[in-house]
């Protein structure tokens, strides 16, 4: 069945309006999830977590949620915070944009909403970072307005439901699949129907293994009748991820400090600290690249020594191998040319400033050296 064909599909079969969202909050009546963002319809607890959901399995994000709130549990304690505290709160999580955007867009609730999230999809939508779905979770769970919300867990309950044969990562499929969306949301409970739509997706509707037998809405699906549930949804086939060899310095002064730098706060894990360095040009060995990202980021001169550690990591769009070396300053004072700023610091430091994954391992190394 394609998309165009859903349209006689939903309208045809008077079970999949009125049956359908009936079956599925009656489920969801039965025993959803215990999570601590449900336990209140706080607007502003449900945005952060829905933030921190995207992209994120809900066994993380539990810890961060409860430690976030705990220090921020208003949208005012968000805004009058610092960005560094910020994304020390979220160390770890990934995806730094979204605590950036997190903080920026608490600035503007402050400034033009009087601190109190606006409850319509369209105002919503003018807040940084909230797109179509986090609008939709946040209107429809906090404010109990009939708006759609499409997530990857939805996506593939609707995908499997119509049997659908065309690519869902499609500018065209996606668009189709809002109007359906949008379509199903019942006038009652539409939070609760959000909610119980995705858990589907979670504990149920799975993507490598459906648990078919237990879904309360099996009926209704055209792949469990065709058997067609573990093609569905379609997306083209993954491209080769690229790897690239990555080289940092820990670069010692001769008081026993060491420089760390701020990543600019526009790109990649933007804010975060490091420890500087960079790609690997082809034909280039470690050492030299290092002393040329060092001179291009900070005009420093180094002298390059032991290796450290080296540390493999998967980011979405490539993979990496991260060499970090021992170095020296040998000339030069810092300028922040490819940084956002830097410091001079001991191991007692570190605990204050916000590291990617990669550099924590590093500073890992570091301490159990130091500990030998």
């Amino acid at each position: 069945m394609t998309l165009t064909e859903t349209r006689t599909f939903s309208e045809t079969s008077n079970c999949i309006n009125s049956q359908f969202p009936g079956k599925l909050l009656r489920w969801w009546d039965e025993g959803h999830a215990d999570l601590p963002w449900r336990r209140s319809c706080d607007p502003y607890a449900v945005w952060v977590a829905e933030v921190m959901l995207q992209q994120t399995q809900i066994a993380t994000v539990i810890p961060y949620y409860r430690q976030w709130m705990a220090r921020l549990p208003t949208v005012r304690d968000l805004a009058a915070a610092d960005l560094d505290e910020v994304l020390k709160l979220w160390e770890g999580l990934g995806y730094y944009s979204r605590a950036r955007n997190l903080h920026a867009a608490a600035h503007t609730v402050v400034e033009r909403f009087g601190g109190e999230l606006p409850g319509t999809v369209a105002e919503l939508r003018t807040l940084k970072g909230i797109g179509p779905y986090t609008a939709g979770a946040i209107a429809s769970i906090a404010f109990g307005q009939r708006a759609p919300l499409l997530d990857g867990n939805v996506i593939r309950v609707f995908s499997r439901l119509l049997d659908l044969e065309k690519d869902v990562t499609a500018t065209a499929t996606r668009k189709e699949l809002w109007q359906l969306a949008a379509q199903m949301v019942p006038q009652e409970r539409p939070g609760a129907y959000n909610q119980a739509l995705m858990e589907l997706g979670q504990r149920i509707c799975t993507p490598a293994a459906p648990d078919c037998h237990r879904c309360p809405v099996a009926a209704h699906c055209l792949s469990k009748q065709r058997g067609t549930q573990l093609e569905r949804p379609m997306r083209p086939p993954r491209k080769n991820i690229p790897h690239y060899h990555v080289a940092a310095a820990v670069i010692w002064r001769d008081d026993g400090r060491f420089l760390i730098a701020r990543r600019p706060l526009d790109g990649l894990l933007g804010g975060l600290w490091e420890f500087p360095g960079g790609k690997q040009d082809p034909g280039e060995s470690l050492p030299d690249t290092l002393r040329r990202e060092i001179r291009e980021e900070l005009a420093l001169e180094i002298a390059v020594g032991a290796p450290l550690v080296s540390v493999k990591h998967a980011y979405t769009h490539f993979r990496i191998t991260l060499h970090a070396f021992h170095a020296r300053h040998v000339g030069g004072a810092p300028q922040h040319l490819g940084v956002a700023d830097h410091a001079w610091v001991t191991l007692g430091d570190l605990d204050k400033y916000a590291f990617a994954r990669t550099d924590r391992k590093i500073i890992a190394s570091l301490r159990e050296n130091a500990l030998r």
